[in-house]
């Protein structure tokens, strides 16, 4: 019988208790695609007592995180702990300097010390694999970079966070604000308590920085993403999307050219007509285009036990077959240095949300702005008033600079005519 891969486990929530089922409950499958057995041999967590409806009692477990890395009869270290430092970061370091492969789901610690770790997996001659960082059971990361290995791509976006559009998918079909949907949201566990790194739209500038490395052969540059999240989004936004052919969806969207790349997350018009719009609740989609191969679209779940599970075990199977390659798909030292575009050059239609006043002159001073800032006015709409006697101004632009948007509002920043800070989305190009 073949040697089995022998696995150490840190991190026993979700992921990893459904790492545990899946691996019992596909071992044959499992060991005949990965030519030998995979086994789980010690694991860590930090409540020993907790019932997570797996049997453990079959695995050595070990109290102290790092130790995991220093056993003798363990090839393979998986990390499902969290956390761009700490624990996480202390353990992949660990396990490579110990020669181990090493596998993780923490796409925080990638996107910040990533470059790191592949460096130190380069020098061990073992494996980092990171499939489930990114979109859950999706198969976007070997997509990227063995799929596409022969192509120059130009574009990588998507929906890349499922409690977002999970909440905009929510506010879309029931016509319910932010604030109730996301509270509802975290009532169901869609939502952390803390919900900062989703709606903020970090958690998806984390693996736009790693999408992004993959499809252009670029170091990971996670602060020169343009960061906003969707706490803005209103149900009035929606609706007038909505009647103009659009939904609205957080979009990951890196694109490289002759002038530099760029990278951005940030709430978008999606046309109704565009295969994004129609990726709903929890689920995530990315989109690659390259210039052979075209357009392609990875969708699926993004997250929970058995996807993010499937991603984990793929990556295993990997290693047991003895696939040791780049974790970026070249060595790191032959990822080039990533040179931003200037964003204000980027042309792009734009919606634009005004809450104004009630009185004469408003729409000419909108309007004025929009002119003096250098934008051209597609459509504009004025809706109905709301009890404090402000009205919605909606407006799309043609396409222009970003620039000159930014300079039409900056001509509005003070004006008394304005109840509320004016919102801007991009909308996507079909």
């Amino acid at each position: 019988m073949s040697v089995p891969l022998k696995i150490a486990l840190a991190g026993l929530g979700t992921v990893g208790g459904g790492v545990v089922k899946l691996l019992e409950a596909n071992r044959e499958l499992i060991a005949r695609r990965a030519g030998r057995p995979i086994e789980v041999i010690a694991v860590n967590a930090r409540d020993r007592s907790r019932d997570r409806g797996v049997d453990l009692s079959r695995f050595d477990w070990v109290d102290d995180t790092a130790a995991l890395a220093d056993r003798a009869d363990v090839d393979v270290v998986v990390e499902l702990i969290g956390g761009s430092d700490g624990p996480a970061l202390v353990l992949a370091k660990r396990s490579m300097a110990a020669g181990k492969a090493f596998v993780t789901a923490n796409k925080a610690m990638i996107a910040h010390h990533g470059l790191e770790l592949a460096e130190a997996a380069e020098r061990a001659g073992t494996a980092f694999k990171y499939e489930a960082a990114v979109a859950g059971g999706i198969p976007v990361i070997k997509g990227l970079r063995e799929g596409t290995a022969a192509n120059a791509l130009s574009q990588v976006y998507g929906i890349l966070n499922g409690t977002c559009n999970y909440i905009l998918s929510r506010m879309e079909a029931e016509g319910s604000d932010f604030a109730h949907v996301l509270a509802d949201a975290q009532a169901m566990g869609f939502a952390e308590a803390d919900p900062t790194f989703d709606i903020d739209g970090i958690d998806a500038a984390h693996k736009l920085s790693i999408l992004a490395s993959l499809a252009f052969g670029t170091r990971i540059d996670f602060g020169g993403i343009a960061v906003s999240g969707i706490r803005h989004v209103s149900s009035g936004d929606i609706a007038q999307a909505r009647a103009l052919g659009y939904c609205i969806r957080l979009v990951g969207l890196a694109e490289a050219g002759s002038h530099g790349s760029f990278q951005r997350v940030s709430a978008c018009l999606v046309p109704l007509s565009h295969p994004l719009a129609h990726v709903l609740g929890p689920m995530n989609a990315v989109v690659a285009e390259g210039n052979y191969v075209g357009r392609l679209l990875f969708q699926g779940r993004g997250a929970g036990e058995g996807p993010t599970a499937s991603a984990v075990v793929a990556d295993l199977i990997d290693i047991a077959r003895g696939e040791v390659g780049p974790a970026f798909a070249m060595p790191v030292s032959a990822l080039a240095n990533a040179t931003l575009a200037d964003a204000g050059e980027r042309r792009e239609r734009a919606y634009l949300r005004f809450t104004v006043a009630d009185k004469p002159g408003v729409l000419a001073e909108l309007t004025a702005a929009m002119r003096d800032g250098g934008v051209s006015i597609e459509s504009m709409i004025q809706l109905g008033e709301a009890d404090d006697g402000s009205v919605f101004v909606a407006m799309t632009t043609h396409d222009g600079p970003a620039r000159s948007v930014q300079a039409a509002l900056e001509r509005l920043e003070g004006s008394p005519s304005l109840t509320a800070k004016p919102m801007w989305m991009p909308i996507l190009a079909v």
